[in-house]
């Protein structure tokens, strides 16, 4: 049942929750404008394409906003009520720090789960709508200055396929396109031992229809397994190969970073790929939980915010604002040394989830503290 304690605790937050979540995100957007907004222009955005990056954009701060704007409301709420001895009149009233900030854990809850919706479902959009919108407008600057076969490049692509043992390089792939200049497909048996097939061709295409790849104006060798010998090489104009289904999108994605990526994308990464057969994978997937597990830092913030707000002396408020830095830099430190460590010692999924379990445990702690009776 919902008290006049919980209306009034949750009102007092959530008026400086919702200005925080304003100035921050407008701090943000400011720095994207200065940042993309010319680029835009150059590129001959409209004002209608502007309109529609940022409408795409905005969302994708979110993840980071929340809990920011969680943290410094919480510290910054809670203090006012502690320094004009208002928790302490509830706690001498008989009740716990629990049920006096009940209702700002509901609302904790409430953001961690929209954050968890906003991360699987409606950002990981945004990402590839944006991208999307600014690709399409870099590709008609560049039409324009030229040859149309020069857009969107990528070079020297790269990708090894463990499962058929097939080691692809591309000296250039078109993202416009989606055609494939010096195009070397090398076949390999005996835990990649022995080559036993080359295929070279001049260009390709991958039909997403049929989901095949068909190579044009090349050459194919086979060579012996037991000797590694070349015993046959033809040439051929133009040669459709049914067995070949290696997706050229999964390739493009391991030439971006990982941050680049959006959820969906890093997702089809690690369910396609494993770390053993491309190490490259490894910072995908440790990427790809990191996001999985971001809603926890709001409950994690919770924990921390409420004891570190109703502890101390009744100064300024901007004292528990500099406490937030604080917090900030110590999570912040445990989420680069777990990372740190993943890429030797723990798996990409341990990794990630290691500074949140952390972080929760301390907070556990301190919560815990601040309720003991002193």
């Amino acid at each position: 049942m919902i008290s006049r304690i919980d209306r009034y605790v949750f009102r007092e937050w959530a008026k400086v929750f919702a200005l925080t979540l304003l100035a921050v995100k407008g701090l943000l957007v400011l720095d994207d404008v200065q940042s993309n907004l010319p680029d835009l222009l150059e590129s001959g955005a409209g004002t209608e394409e502007i309109i529609r990056y940022y409408a795409l954009t905005l969302p994708t701060y979110l993840p980071h906003v929340i809990p920011l704007s969680v943290l410094v409301s919480l510290l910054f709420a809670l203090g006012q009520l502690h320094r004009y001895h208002e928790i302490t009149a509830m706690r001498c009233a008989g009740l716990g720090l629990f049920r006096i900030t009940r209702s700002l854990w509901a609302a904790g809850v409430f953001l961690a789960l929209l954050l968890f919706y906003l991360n699987a479902d409606w950002i990981p959009s945004a990402v590839e709508g944006s991208r999307t919108l600014r690709d399409n407008l870099r590709y008609e600057r560049e039409i324009d200055l030229a040859a149309t076969e020069d857009v969107g490049i990528i070079h020297n692509l790269t990708f090894y396929n463990h499962a058929d043992g097939r080691l692809w390089f591309v000296n250039r792939f078109s993202e416009r396109t989606y055609r494939a200049y010096g195009v070397t497909i090398s076949e390999i048996r005996d835990s990649g031992a022995r080559e036993v097939r080359r295929i070279v061709a001049n260009e390709g295409y991958f039909d997403d229809i049929a989901g095949i790849w068909v190579l044009l104006r090349g050459r194919e060798t086979l060579f012996s397994e037991e000797t590694g010998d070349p015993v046959r090489s033809l040439a051929f104009e133009e040669k459709v190969l049914p067995d070949f289904t290696e997706d050229p999108e999964l390739m493009k994605f391991l030439e971006k970073r990982p941050r680049d990526l959006s959820f969906f994308e890093l997702q089809r990464i690690i369910t396609t790929l494993s770390p053993e057969e491309d190490a490259r994978v490894g910072d995908y997937a440790r990427q790809y939980y990191e996001i999985l597990f971001n809603p926890l830092g709001v409950l994690i913030i919770v924990a921390l915010a409420i004891p570190f707000s109703v502890s101390g002396v009744r100064t300024n408020p901007m004292v528990g604002v500099s406490k937030s830095l604080g917090l900030f830099v110590v999570y912040y430190l445990a989420v680069n040394t777990s990372r740190f460590l993943g890429a030797d010692y723990l798996s990409p999924m341990h990794s990630a989830l290691l500074p949140n379990l952390i972080m929760l445990a301390v907070a556990g702690y301190f919560f815990w503290r601040a309720t003991r009776p002193t």
